[in-house]
């Protein structure tokens, strides 16, 4: 059994967890940055989600973002190797981003053993598996236990989206000139997942209206194994309110939430993005 101040906890700005829960949990978050022209931006530091997009809807030019430096972690793994006898960090996908890497490189030039866990995802289901983790240890799991089942969830995590910008996808390299191209000459709207860590196109919808029907329709396909979800969006609250009441109703067993998703993962989807996220129970 593990004692309350023997685990820290590291994770990235994208899993976009709450402050208080941060606080009250030995959670250290190194923040991603998001680059507008000359000026840049800590995620979650200098620049909310609040005051990113408007900010991104009023920029002549698509920012760019950019990982943590590894110096970043090994001054963050020196300090916690002085305070914690174990350490477990969980990362945005090692496809999309090199944060991963330099988290495990950095544990290595310190020399202070990290589990480090590659996600596969990012956004609210990365978020989830932090909190599944402090669930676990205060529920006096074993740290091997702990460990193991979390090692368990990238692969049980689920995002699927609509994007509110192609453009950016493409530039990003999240989707193919092809895909964009098919998506744009017939208006057509995209729904992308993730898929072994990578974005990947899933369907091809028409309507805003048929949008809505498809993402829940691959929603109640899985429910039986859900138990908490989120509707995800992109500075699009209100939308996002209704989905969330709809599907509350429609599914009174599961636990719903609105997740925004972070100016990092919003640099890449843009504004107007929406979709559903879990882990299968």
């Amino acid at each position: 059994m593990t004692t309350p101040n023997e685990i820290a906890w590291i994770t990235d700005s994208t899993a976009s967890l709450d402050e208080e829960f941060i606080k009250n949990n030995h959670i250290y978050v190194v923040p991603l940055s998001i680059i507008f022209g000359d000026e840049t931006f800590l995620e979650g530091v200098d620049l909310t989600a609040e005051d990113f997009y408007p900010k991104l809807a009023a920029s002549k030019f698509l920012p760019k973002t950019s990982q943590p430096a590894i110096g970043d972690f090994v001054e963050l793994y020196r300090k916690l190797k002085n305070q914690y006898k174990y350490a477990v960090a969980i990362h945005a996908s090692s496809s999309l981003t090199g944060t991963y890497q330099s988290s495990v490189a950095a544990s290595n030039i310190v020399g202070y053993k990290v589990d480090v866990i590659d996600s596969k995802i990012g956004s609210y289901p990365l978020g989830k598996m932090i909190e599944k983790g402090v669930e676990l240890h205060r529920a006096g799991k074993s740290y091997e236990e702990i460990v193991a089942a979390l090692r368990t969830l990238p692969d049980r995590a689920n995002l699927y989206m609509v994007p509110g910008s192609l453009e950016q996808l493409h530039k990003g390299g999240r989707l193919s000139t092809s895909q964009v191209i098919i998506g744009s000459l017939i208006r057509l709207k995209l729904v992308v997942r993730f898929e072994d860590g990578k974005v990947v196109l899933f369907d091809k919808i028409r309507t805003e209206k048929k949008v809505k029907q498809r993402l829940f329709q691959i929603f109640e396909e899985t429910a039986n194994h859900i138990k908490e979800a989120s509707v995800i969006h992109g500075n699009a609250g209100q939308l996002a309110e209704e989905w969330r009441q709809e599907l509350q109703l429609k599914f009174p067993e599961i636990s719903f939430v609105t997740t925004t998703f972070s100016p990092v993962a919003g640099t890449h989807t843009g504004q107007g993005t929406i979709g559903l996220a879990w882990i299968n129970g």
